[in-house]
């Protein structure tokens, strides 16, 4: 009768082992709390208004650049597509910096309206004409 208990007292100290083996760390006590911070609130920053924008395109069949010069309300065509400009606005005080500008691309061929909104100077992929075979972009704004 002790052979046969053998194998369940074997099997129950191996089982207690490891749950000996595991210790157990002293506890920290209450996290100290920290005191939030009010976040640092930038003041919202002053745009101007261009009257025009310098745009460039890419026609991605032939890899040729093409740079546009446009007027607010004014349109200029690019193959199959047809670009107006309806505003241009950039940080005031810097011309030459983060422009965004707002656009409305058009294909002629199909009669459709492939973009139309706010495309940015600083991430043109944030706001991107989706065309097979042309990319346009914003430069800058111009006075």
């Amino acid at each position: 009768m002790m052979i046969r208990s053998l194998p369940a007292l074997a099997l129950s100290a191996m089982l207690a082992f490891p749950a000996m083996a595991q210790q157990t760390l002293p506890s920290l006590g209450e996290p100290e709390t920290t005191t939030q911070q009010e976040p640092v609130r930038q003041p919202p920053q002053q745009v101007a208004q261009a009257g025009g924008a310098f745009l460039r395109g890419l026609d991605k069949l032939s890899g040729r650049t093409t740079d546009f010069h446009l007027t607010v309300g004014d349109a200029a065509d690019y193959g199959r597509l047809q670009i107006r400009l309806g505003q241009c606005r950039y940080p005031a005080g810097d011309p030459s910096s983060d422009a965004f500008a707002q656009l409305t691309i058009a294909d002629t061929s199909q009669n459709v309206t492939l973009f139309s909104g706010w495309m940015v100077a600083s991430s043109p992929a944030l706001s991107a004409l989706d065309d097979a075979r042309y990319d346009v972009w914003v430069i800058s704004c111009e006075s």
